[in-house]
């Protein structure tokens, strides 16, 4: 297999969290929920090769919560931009071309080893790989006043890391950026590529308030 890269984005800033702390340096168990995050890209393969990507300004604060907790794997600090685009395109810079790289959201903290597994050696023959789970509960597109149901076997939830060939991933970023693009890979398709689904894991919340930091919390109480 290529070399494996991934770049974690964390560019909250905690406002629908409620707190004055961004939501990636809140505890959940003892610890920073980032520092839980990169870890699991460590416990999947200790070579890879970490990007963190953080507003320049929580470059202190986040060096400082390294520092209490004696947190001491290897990551690359970049400086992140004023939207994910751009945060991530930052990120690619550091990565090298013939890489498989993941790009994975800061605050999902419970992405399984099979999950991130399935993402790079799918990616690594196919070129693009996002781990999906089923819908679970109905759904209705709304216009105005009206709606109608919609059957939910056509629909898939997105969750991260989502993997790609470095090349194909640069390629796609090369493209000016559109209020359109909701994660990468739309970014990629828009460049023309197919993106292949692979199975994700139900556990692999997305921590965005303050009742998913309470699940959080009890999920990592029972790891």
């Amino acid at each position: 297999m290529s070399a494996l890269s991934v770049i974690i984005v964390a560019g909250g800033r905690g406002l629908r969290m409620g707190h004055e702390v961004p939501k990636q340096f809140l505890n959940i168990g003892r610890r920073p929920v980032l520092m839980h995050t990169i870890e699991k890209f460590y416990s999947y393969d200790s070579a890879i090769s970490v990007v963190l990507v953080l507003p320049s300004d929580q470059f202190p604060y986040w060096k400082a919560l390294c520092r209490k907790h004696n947190f001491l794997l290897s990551h690359k600090l970049v400086e992140g931009g004023p939207t994910r685009y751009n945060s991530v395109k930052n990120g690619l810079a550091h990565i090298g071309d013939s890489d498989l790289v993941g790009i994975h959201d800061g605050v999902r903290p419970f992405v399984s080893n099979q999950t991130i597994e399935r993402c790079y050696l799918v990616a690594q023959s196919h070129g693009a790989a996002i781990p999906v789970l089923e819908v679970v509960e109905s759904i209705r597109k709304v216009e105005g006043d009206r709606s109608w149901m919609k059957p939910r076997s056509a629909y898939r939830t997105v969750q991260t890391p989502q993997v790609f060939k470095s090349s194909i991933l640069k390629n796609a970023y090369d493209l000016p950026f559109n209020p359109d693009f909701t994660d990468d890979a739309s970014v990629v398709e828009a460049a023309g590529y197919d993106i292949t689904l692979v199975e994700g894991n139900r556990e692999n919340i997305k921590i965005t308030s303050p009742f998913d930091l309470v699940v959080a919390d009890a999920m990592i109480r029972e790891e």
